[in-house]
């Protein structure tokens, strides 16, 4: 880490509190220490540069952004498809996404054929 005085330093982003009972989830898993911060950060800026190129007159390119929000969304559900998989609960999961567990549990969980969640 730098510490000149002039080095700029990019805001940690601040998540909201927890409001998973701590007697719910007894074992705290330990988050990995990968680029993904870092990587996510890149993404938008890729992603917020693509609209602005868009918006000085490329209207064409407008159906690229639509194309990348299916990739998103369905990125989305790879993700809590995952942490699902790895015990995170559906409270966690909606805590992070600013949303109830259960609106979690309805837009991500399993369907069956008959469209019913389990």
């Amino acid at each position: 880490m730098n510490n000149n005085p002039t080095h700029p330093i990019t805001p940690t982003p601040t998540r909201p509190p927890t409001t998973v009972k701590a007697g719910l989830t007894p074992k705290r898993r330990t988050r990995p220490v990968v680029e993904n911060d870092d990587y996510a950060a890149f993404t938008t800026r890729i992603i917020a540069a693509h609209a602005r190129r868009i918006a000085a007159g490329d209207i064409e390119r407008l159906t690229d952004l639509r194309v990348l929000d299916d990739h998103v969304t369905r990125a989305i559900h790879t993700a809590v498809t995952g942490l699902r998989t790895a015990g995170y609960s559906w409270a966690e999961i909606g805590n992070r996404l600013g949303i109830t567990r259960q609106a979690a549990q309805q837009r991500f969980g399993p369907t069956d054929t008959t469209g019913s969640t389990p």
